[in-house]
């Protein structure tokens, strides 16, 4: 490895899990679910430390194990080697969640896959009368 990027396995996890509002305390969710944001994936979680200016890492390969079937986890590493923080304003993993849960939403993947979702609702509704009298 080369001197800049230090051991990964000694870098924080992160599961989409943690800030997933879809997901209750006892699923794996790590902070407030009116903070979270709605099924995370990696690179989104990933984009969001880039544009954080923390390093990461992305393991796909690797399962939450409360749900084996939620794949993929994000490693991230808050502090240098000489133990200063990358971000000032992140000094935690939980800080980072939350700052993460708060830029997702605005990704720019996502903000163009929910726009076609909401135009979807204009179509005609039915009036609920219909089918047979009751005596």
């Amino acid at each position: 490895m080369d001197g800049d990027v230090p051991n990964i396995k000694k870098w924080n996890i992160l599961y989409p899990v943690y800030i997933n509002s879809k997901k209750t305390i006892a699923e794996g969710r790590r902070i407030n679910a009116s903070k979270a944001c709605e099924n995370p994936t990696c690179a989104e979680i990933g984009d969001c430390c880039s544009h954080l200016k923390i390093p990461f890492a992305i393991e796909i390969d690797k399962a939450y194990p409360r749900d084996f079937m939620q794949r993929g986890r994000v490693r991230v590493s808050l502090k240098r080697e000489d133990g200063t923080l990358y971000n000032p304003v992140i000094s935690s993993r939980k800080q980072l969640m939350l700052h993460v849960a708060e830029l997702v939403p605005r990704h720019p993947g996502r903000t163009k896959k929910q726009e076609p979702a909401s135009n979807s609702n204009a179509g005609p509704s039915k009036s609920g009368k219909g089918g047979r009298k009751k005596r």
